[in-house]
């Protein structure tokens, strides 16, 4: 196999470790593979970002066509080359890094630090992809609580350069030149199997309580981008599934639930102006007996401008007294809920002026319930970090994910579940997800799915999940350890840099004329 084909081959199996393959051994083989080709043959840093570019592409355009499946194949290609641009980025440093000792430690740092830079730009950035949600049902994932998603992209990349650096050393260099590497990757699986099974010194107390939820996905009509104008339909939908719920509950065939989770957009009418509306969400309320997180889409007037705003809003409505506080979507999906740079777009889409004009919010991420403080992060949130640590620095017990799929597909709600359980084990909290088509779900504090409703079918679950009030050492750090990590490229980085320049300036030798050219790349110290 070439460099090209290689290149290839190990973004296609990066990509298949994510849902819907979810074959989590294949993102170590496909860093692997990625290792091989810059280090088979030594190529230079243009190369090296030009074999990235392919594997990033490789990656990316099976990764995402549900982004296109609606709106074309052109924002699906633009965000998938946008996207591989990123591991292209990586290659070229990487390739720099390469004559440093114990390099693939600092092909692991690079990676997560490049990661980093594309969960933050541009507009925001876009976590799809970040290695760690492809591990979701593997036992790497175990590493989420200690050091959160870069710790697990970290390991993973790492453990496919020691594969790397063991296949391609020389057998006298391989003992003394991988001890540094093989021992970081051997202390990090150890303490994902012992976390595994179930060694958490973070937690305070053997027995927790526990609270009964209902996730209520009521549906919509038909998929696609014209879900709004249903909004009647899909409200209904919502107050019909929640009765059936109560039905149940009534005949002793399911528990009482202590709270129920209602999917984003589950009343597109907002019910604060519409009375209507708000009739339907208040004889929902009344018959389950348990306050409703209803997904809701509220407009007003922003008190500093007086221009018509939009938000995205989860309200608490209880049987008593109606709606009642409010978390305000803080972390807005851009080309959706908003478009930057709007008059540009236009010259390409009539899609910018489908795209909506939400404002973000600024609260605290967490609603109160009751006794209970339930973390809320909608949708979009969710697939950041900083979105449910939040929530969780903020005293929630138990997180919910309110969705709407309705504009998507099912391979975009399996791999939008993945990043729901590594948000489980990350903060040691149990989820819940309510999506308007699904998929719906109740995942433990450990990971483990409980039950999971079908894509584009109303349904409903209930399940009793545990409170937790304790704080993870990712709730706490994560944040530090990306920046450790991040600081350990650069300096890596430029170490490598203040290396290189010296061996090109040495004088040359008085016999040069007669002497062997050297070689112009440095040598590959392993």
């Amino acid at each position: 196999m070439g460099r090209l084909g290689a290149a290839i081959a190990g973004g296609a199996l990066v990509w298949s470790s994510f849902p819907p393959i979810g074959w989590w051994p294949a993102a170590i083989a496909g860093c692997a593979l990625l290792g091989w080709v810059l280090i088979h043959g030594r190529p230079t840093v243009r190369a090296g970002s030009a074999y990235g570019l392919v594997f990033g592409l490789a990656f990316y355009l099976p990764l995402l066509p549900w982004t296109g499946a609606l709106v074309g194949v052109v924002p699906w290609l633009a965000l998938s080359v946008l996207c591989a641009l990123f591991p292209a980025v990586f290659t070229a440093v990487a390739v720099t890094l390469r004559p440093l000792p114990g390099w693939p430690i600092w092909w692991a740092c690079a990676w997560t630090a490049v990661e980093w830079l594309k969960t933050s730009v541009p507009f925001g950035g876009f976590p799809w992809g970040v290695l760690a949600f492809g591990q979701s049902n593997g036992p790497l994932a175990q590493l989420a609580p200690w050091g959160g998603t870069a710790l697990v992209s970290m390991t993973v990349t790492l453990a496919g350069f020691v594969v790397t650096a063991a296949l391609t050393s020389s057998r006298g260099h391989r003992l003394r030149s991988l001890a540094g590497p093989v021992a970081l990757i051997v202390a990090l699986a150890v303490l994902a199997v012992v976390t595994g099974a179930g060694w958490q010194p973070w937690r305070s107390e053997d027995r927790r309580a526990s609270v009964t939820v209902a996730a209520v996905q009521g549906n919509v009509p038909r998929l696609g981008l014209d879900f709004n104008a249903q909004r009647r339909a899909v409200l209904d939908n919502h107050r019909r599934q929640t009765e059936l719920l109560a039905e149940q509950v009534d005949a002793g065939r399911l528990p009482q639930p202590d709270l129920v989770v209602w999917p984003e957009n589950s009343s597109d009418i907002d019910p604060l102006a519409n009375p209507d509306a708000a009739e339907q969400i208040n004889a929902a309320a009344d018959v389950v007996h348990a306050p409703i997180l209803v997904g809701a889409v509220l407009t007003g007037r922003d008190p500093g401008t007086g221009s018509l705003s939009t938000s995205n809003t989860v309200i608490v409505w209880t049987p008593d007294d109606g709606p009642g506080t409010r978390h305000d979507k803080k972390i807005l999906q851009p080309f959706g809920e908003y478009l930057p740079w709007r008059a540009f777009f236009r010259l390409f889409s009539d899609y910018a002026d489908r795209a909506g004009f939400f404002v973000p919010g600024d609260g605290p991420a967490v609603l109160r319930v009751g006794d209970i403080t339930v973390g809320v992060a909608t949708c979009w949130e969710a697939v950041f970090d900083r979105a449910p640590r939040e929530s969780v620095r903020n005293g929630a017990q138990i997180l919910a994910i309110p969705t709407n799929n309705a504009t998507f597909n099912e391979t975009m709600s399996r791999q939008f579940l993945a990043f729901a359980r590594v948000r489980a084990l990350e903060h040691q909290r149990s989820v819940v997800v309510a999506g308007t088509t699904g998929v719906s779900t109740m995942i433990t504090a450990d990971g483990q799915s409980l039950d999971e409703t079908e894509f584009f079918t109303a349904d409903h679950l209930v399940s009793a999940l545990e409170l937790n009030r304790d704080l993870t050492p990712a709730t706490l750090f994560a944040p530090s350890v990306q920046l450790v990590l991040t600081g350990m490229a650069l300096i890596a980085a430029l170490v490598s840099a203040t290396r290189r320049p010296r061996a090109r300036t040495r004088p040359e030798p008085l016999h040069a004329k007669t002497a062997p050219r050297r070689p112009t790349h440095p040598p590959i110290v392993y």
